[in-house]
């Protein structure tokens, strides 16, 4: 009789991301908390000239510019939210390109754990507004709302309040925003899609078509692709389709793989020329113009009493942190994983809580969800930017509890002690790494030694006269 097979090794959770993974996530965070910090700016802004001079930011939210004929006269916020945003969904789509073929989400094992989280951290919380709304005798028509977390915003408060937040946790946090925005994308193109035209949507897929054609061909130059991308746009948003997905599918078209004598894929190279465009300019003027809140009479008490308010606080605050949390422990709970060594299940409930931070995209949410009760828009956005507030603030409190922690985990992954530009962990399986460690252990005895010689002799020296 044959013996059993060893039972598979368990799989770290969390554990040390590669080289190569960490300085791409490293490069792609520095961008995101710089954009974080300006989109944070922004939203305090729109906040103080809403409140201080109300139609003055009316006036200019509403001012319609653009070509009447191509069915594109619309207003500045309109602008922003269908235009500048597609920018940022085109950030995305190649975040979630690289992702699916050379980053987390290649591996099914790997991709397990951020996208249960993800799915959870999105159905709890539709499920905690839903329930709220059911029982408070509400509208269900925000359900999407608080289902989406705002990587950038999250990375502004680590920036803030300076944790040293290990490269796992940052790599864990920015993969579920990615797959969070893809099922947010889902969301926005079946969900708050209504009347079609084909003719536009035709054309759209066509000029896709050509895209991908002088993408595969090897055709390049600004000056042929941006105006083409115009025309998709356009296209898309005549048809009725949301704009912002003209953007997500020209990022998922591109390659993102590296061949050989390539520093970087087409993608890759792309991303870094647009994402400090999309961080640091179209978001926060996105948020310029969708965060400027009415906060007179009861707009503020008022979110914990209407029930589809309380349901967007309750859905970002409550719903987010047991849907990540939860959905992680399922993975645990039925896979043959285990949490790394080096973290606690009290650090995946703080980031599960930061994750609770919903801006740009559950702001664009809800302006679609309400389309045209502009006083039911105003207040879902209080209550996005009441939610996004109470969980930073408990997020901060929960990381503040680890920091001492993390900043030893922090510490331990930059130290480069050989000086080789590579962090030692990284160089342990490396037979030169060990050399270099052993000159310089040598370099140090051998200056102790002398040292030692030196102060024994110092030592043994009869005493001078006075």
């Amino acid at each position: 009789m044959a013996a059993p097979l060893p039972p598979s090794p368990r799989r770290t959770l969390l554990g040390r991301i590669p080289l190569r993974e960490r300085t791409y996530l490293a490069d792609a965070l520095r961008t995101e908390t710089v954009g974080g910090v300006i989109l944070l700016v922004a939203a305090v802004a729109a906040l103080i000239w809403a409140n201080t001079y109300e139609s003055g930011y009316a006036a200019v939210s509403h001012f319609h510019i653009g070509p009447e004929a191509l069915g594109l006269r619309l207003s500045v916020a309109h602008w922003a939210a269908d235009g500048l945003l597609a920018v940022f969904f085109f950030v995305a789509g190649v975040e979630l390109k690289r992702e699916l073929v050379a980053g987390e989400l290649r591996d099914p094992k790997a991709a397990a754990l951020p996208v249960a989280a993800a799915l959870c951290g999105m159905a709890v919380p539709a499920l905690v507004y839903t329930l709220t709304v059911v029982l408070g005798s509400g509208s269900t028509a925000g359900w999407a709302v608080p289902t989406a977390t705002d990587i950038a915003f999250a990375l502004a408060v680590l920036a803030v309040i300076g944790t040293s937040l290990p490269s796992a946790l940052r790599a864990f946090l920015l993969t579920l925003a990615v797959v969070d925005d893809l099922f947010a994308i889902l969301i926005i193109a079946v969900f708050f899609t209504d009347d079609i035209d084909f003719l536009a949507l035709g054309g759209a897929f066509a000029g896709l078509a050509v895209f991908y054609v002088l993408l595969r061909t090897g055709v390049r130059g600004w000056y042929i692709h941006l105006p083409l991308a115009l025309v998709i746009w356009g296209l898309m948003y005549n048809s009725g389709v949301h704009a912002t997905i003209a953007g997500v599918a020209m990022g998922l078209m591109l390659r993102c793989t590296r061949r050989e004598g390539e520093t970087e894929s087409p993608g890759e190279r792309l991303e870094h020329l647009v994402r400090p465009l999309s961080a640091g300019v179209a978001v926060p003027l996105f948020a310029l113009f969708s965060a400027g809140v009415t906060l007179k009479g009861d707009a503020l008490s008022g979110v914990f009493t209407r029930p589809e308010t309380l349901g967007v606080v309750l859905g970002l605050v409550v719903g987010k942190t047991l849907g990540i949390f939860g959905g992680t422990w399922l993975v645990t709970r039925f896979t043959r994983a285990e949490l790394s060594k080096d973290l606690a299940w009290a650090d995946l409930f703080a980031v599960a809580t930061l994750a609770g931070i919903g801006f740009t995209v559950s702001l664009l949410i809800g302006e679609l969800a309400f389309t045209g009760d502009e006083g039911t828009v105003n207040e879902i956005k209080a209550a996005v930017l009441t939610g996004s507030l109470i969980a930073a603030v408990l997020s901060v409190v929960l990381l503040k509890l680890r920091v001492r922690r993390y900043r030893a985990l922090y510490e331990a992954e930059e130290l480069d002690e050989d000086a080789s530009g590579v962090p030692d962990v990284y160089e342990q399986d490396d037979p030169e790494y060990h050399r270099r460690m052993a000159t310089i252990h040598e370099r140090k005895a051998a200056e102790h030694r002398r040292l030692a010689e030196r102060a024994g002799a110092a030592r043994n020296k009869p005493d001078s006269p006075a």
